[in-house]
C-alpha cells in the first residue's frame, strides 16, 4: 500500500468520524493505514507479524486474534424448552457455549442494540485457561472438548508463566472478544471490564485500540475485600480494578447511581481551584440580608479568596445591578449560565459573600470512581460468597462478584433507559442476571439480560460437584431459578409485571450443510452435497426456526406465534420490536398452494420456507416482490 506523503492533506472533521468507526485504524492519534486496511478487511491468510515499528501493544500471535474475530462461526444457538423459567413470556436470555462463537452467531442480530456489557474474564494466574480459541476444529469435536457432548470432560490447555508466552495467550483470548462485543455497544454504550493488576496495562493497551483511547472512562477501584490478601510480596491487596469506556464519547451520557436531595447547598467556591471571575445577572442572586447598599471590597477570609468587583444595591433580597466576584470558582461562567437558565437558587447571605447553588432536587448526580464501604456502602467477595450460599445452600463458586457491584453499575448507565439490553459473556455465576432483576423491582424497569458462559465442567470434588452441578452453567441458571423466585416472593402484589424468567440456548451444530470438508475442483461432490437442499439430514423444526431467526436478524426474545387460519400447512409468525416487518415461516416439506395465496405479505414482510416446499409458479411470483427466501 502506498504511504502517505506530504502532498496529501486529510480532512480533519472526516478523521474524527472514522476514528469513531475504526478506532483500531489509529496509533497514538495518527492514522495508520496498514491497521485500517486489516480493519476493513475480514481478515487475512498472511500470518507475518510485519512491521510493528509504531505505537501500541504487540506480542505474538496477536495478528491470529485479529483472525479470530473475523472468521466466521460455524455453528447456531437451538433453545431447551423447559430448562428456563416463564419462556413464553420472558425477554431474559441464557446461552451456554464458547462466548467467542456465540457472539458471532448474535452479531447479527444485536450490533448496536446493547446498552451495556458487563464482563469478569478469567484473571491470568498461570493455571488452566478453558479458551482455546482453536475454530478449524468441527463444531462437533468442540462439543466434545467442552463437555456439551462427552460427560468425561473438557479439555483444558494450561498457561503456565514457563511456557514463555504467558501475556500473549491472555491478550490472544480477550482481544478477539473485545472486538465483537465493541460492535454489540450502542452508540451510548459502555463496556465494564473486572480485571485485577496482572493484565490491566495490558488490557488499557487493548481497549486504546479497539474502542478508542479518546473513550476512556475510568478505573473504577473496587474494595474487594474486607481484610488485605498479603500474597504479594511488598503489599496487602484489598482491590480490584473496573476499566470502563464508552462506545462513543460524543454520545454518551454521565452515570449517576443517586439524585440531588431537594433543598441542599453546594458552594460555588472551591479553595484551591485557579482564580476566575463571574459574573451574576441582574435580579438574580437572593440575598438573606435586607435592603442595603454593598461597595466593591476585598472579602477573602481564611484560605477563601473572594473579591466583589461591582458595587451591589439590595432591594427586597435581590440585586437590583448585575455584579462580578472573583474568586476560586468550582464552577465555570457556562456552568452558572445553565444554572441560571434553568432557574435555580444562588443564594448570598452574609458577608463575606460565600454563593451557594441551591438545589431543586432530583438532578442526577455523577457516580464516584472509587466503590468501597466508605463509598457507596459497597459489597465485597466475602459477600457475594454469603450470597450465593444463602440462595444455592453450598459455597458453589469461587469469588462470585456481588450483586450490588453490578446493580450500580447497570443503575448508572440505564438510569433514565430502563428497557435496555444487559450482557455478561463470562457470566459465570449469573450475578449480572440477579442484579438485572432486582434493579428492574426497585425501580420499575424493564431491563432484559443476556448471559453467555462456556459449560465448563466442575472438578472432581469440588464443593459444586458434590452439591450435584455437573458444570457452571448449572449453577449460574440454577441462581437465576432461585433469585427469580425470591425476589417475587419479596414483591408481593407487584411481582406479576417483574420478569424474573429466562429461555435457555446451548451453542449446536449448524441446520447447514457445511463447505468445509468441500474440495473446489471436486464439481460431483458440491453436486452430491446439496442435491436435495442446503440442509442436513435430520434437522428439527424449532432447532431451524431459531438459527433462521438470527440469520434474518431477529433476536431469540422474537415474539413466535402460529397461525391457526392455514388449514393445510403450520405457518409461524415471527416479530420483534426491533423489525417493523415480520417473518412468515412454514418448513413443511410440502406447502399448499392455498396457504400461499391466503398470505397477506407487505412488502417489509417475509416468507421463509424450504426450496423444495413450494411449486415452481409460487415461488416466481412471491420472489419478484422479494418476499420469499427458501432454505
Amino acid at each position: 500500500m502506498a504511504k502517505l506523503t506530504a502532498q496529501y492533506k486529510l480532512n480533519e472533521e472526516k478523521l474524527k468520524q472514522l476514528k469513531q468507526i475504526v478506532p483500531e485504524a489509529f496509533k497514538d492519534g495518527v492514522l495508520d493505514f496498514n491497521s485500517l486496511y486489516e480493519a476493513l478487511s475480514d481478515y487475512t491468510d498472511d500470518d507475518s507479524e510485519g512491521d510493528i515499528e509504531q505505537f501500541g501493544l504487540f506480542w505474538h500471535g496477536k495478528r491470529q486474534a485479529k483472525r479470530a474475530a473475523a472468521i466466521p462461526p460455524v455453528g447456531t444457538l437451538a433453545p431447551v424448552p423447559g430448562d428456563g423459567v416463564d419462556e413464553e413470556t420472558t425477554r431474559n436470555i441464557y446461552i451456554e457455549g464458547d462466548n467467542l462463537e456465540v457472539l458471532k452467531i448474535i452479531k447479527k442480530t444485536y450490533a448496536g442494540r446493547v446498552k451495556m456489557i458487563y464482563i469478569d474474564p478469567p484473571y491470568n494466574t498461570g493455571n488452566d485457561f478453558v479458551y482455546n480459541d482453536d475454530f478449524s476444529e468441527s463444531i462437533e469435536s468442540y462439543q466434545r472438548r467442552t463437555g456439551q457432548v462427552d460427560e468425561d470432560g473438557v479439555k483444558m490447555t494450561t498457561n503456565n508463566k514457563s511456557d514463555g508466552r504467558f501475556h500473549s495467550n491472555w491478550c490472544s483470548m480477550i482481544y478477539p472478544r473485545l472486538r465483537l462485543a465493541r460492535e454489540l455497544l450502542s452508540e451510548d454504550g459502555v463496556i465494564f471490564i473486572n480485571i485485577d493488576d496482572t493484565e490491566m496495562a495490558h488490557l488499557r493497551k487493548i481497549c486504546d485500540e479497539i474502542l478508542g483511547e479518546e473513550n476512556f472512562v475510568t478505573e473504577f477501584a473496587w474494595e474487594k475485600k474486607k481484610k488485605p490478601s498479603f500474597l504479594h510480596r511488598n503489599v496487602g491487596k484489598l482491590n480490584d480494578y473496573i476499566i470502563c469506556y464508552v462506545k462513543s464519547t460524543l454520545s454518551s451520557e454521565p452515570f449517576s447511581v443517586e439524585k440531588t436531595t431537594e433543598g441542599k447547598k453546594y458552594p460555588l467556591n472551591n479553595a484551591g481551584n485557579s482564580i476566575s471571575i463571574l459574573s451574576f445577572p441582574a435580579g438574580y442572586v437572593q440575598f438573606n440580608m435586607g435592603d442595603r447598599v454593598i461597595e466593591p471590597q476585598n472579602m477573602s477570609e481564611g484560605n477563601i479568596i473572594t473579591e466583589l468587583l461591582d458595587i451591589i444595591h439590595i432591594k427586597n433580597n435581590r440585586n437590583i445591578d448585575g455584579f462580578r466576584l472573583k474568586d476560586e470558582w468550582r464552577y465555570s461562567q457556562n456552568k452558572l449560565n445553565e444554572i441560571i437558565k434553568n432557574d435555580e437558587k444562588i443564594i448570598i447571605t452574609k458577608i463575606p459573600f460565600r454563593p451557594n447553588h441551591v438545589k431543586s432536587g432530583g438532578e442526577i448526580k455523577k457516580m464516584k470512581n472509587i466503590l468501597s464501604a466508605a463509598h457507596y456502602q459497597m459489597e465485597t467477595n466475602e459477600d457475594a460468597t454469603a450470597q450465593l450460599a444463602g440462595l444455592l445452600g453450598h459455597e458453589v463458586f469461587e469469588n462470585p462478584k456481588p450483586t450490588k457491584l453490578i446493580n450500580y453499575f447497570v443503575r448508572a448507565i440505564t438510569h433514565d433507559s430502563p428497557s435496555s439490553i444487559i450482557l455478561d459473556f463470562f457470566s459465570g455465576s449469573a450475578t449480572t442476571a440477579h442484579a438485572v432483576m432486582q434493579l428492574n423491582t426497585e425501580d420499575g424497569g424493564n431491563r432484559q439480560f443476556i448471559m453467555v458462559q462456556i459449560p465448563e465442567i466442575c472438578k472432581e470434588g469440588s464443593e459444586a460437584s458434590k452439591a450435584g452441578y455437573k458444570n457452571i452453567c448449572e449453577i449460574g441458571k440454577e441462581r437465576i431459578r432461585r433469585a427469580g423466585k425470591k425476589i417475587k416472593e419479596e414483591a408481593g402484589l407487584n411481582a406479576g409485571n417483574i420478569d424474573t424468567g429466562f429461555k435457555v440456548f446451548p451453542l449446536a451444530p449448524s441446520n447447514y450443510k457445511a463447505w468445509e470438508n468441500y474440495r473446489e475442483t471436486d464439481i460431483k461432490q458440491l453436486e452430491e452435497l446439496f442435491k436435495e437442499d442446503s440442509l442436513k439430514p435430520g434437522w428439527k423444526e424449532e432447532d431451524l426456526l431459531v438459527e433462521v431467526m438470527l440469520l434474518e436478524g431477529f433476536p431469540l426474545d422474537s415474539k413466535i406465534e402460529p397461525l391457526p387460519q392455514f388449514k393445510k400447512n403450520k405457518v409461524k409468525k415471527v416479530t420483534s420490536d426491533f423489525h417493523e416487518n415480520a417473518l412468515y415461516v412454514c418448513l413443511d416439506r410440502d406447502i399448499d398452494k392455498e396457504t400461499v395465496d391466503a398470505l397477506k405479505l407487505t412488502d417489509k414482510d417475509r416468507f421463509i420456507c424450504l426450496d423444495s416446499a413450494v411449486d415452481d409458479q409460487s415461488k416466481i411470483r412471491l420472489e419478484d416482490k422479494n418476499l420469499i427466501k427458501t432454505l
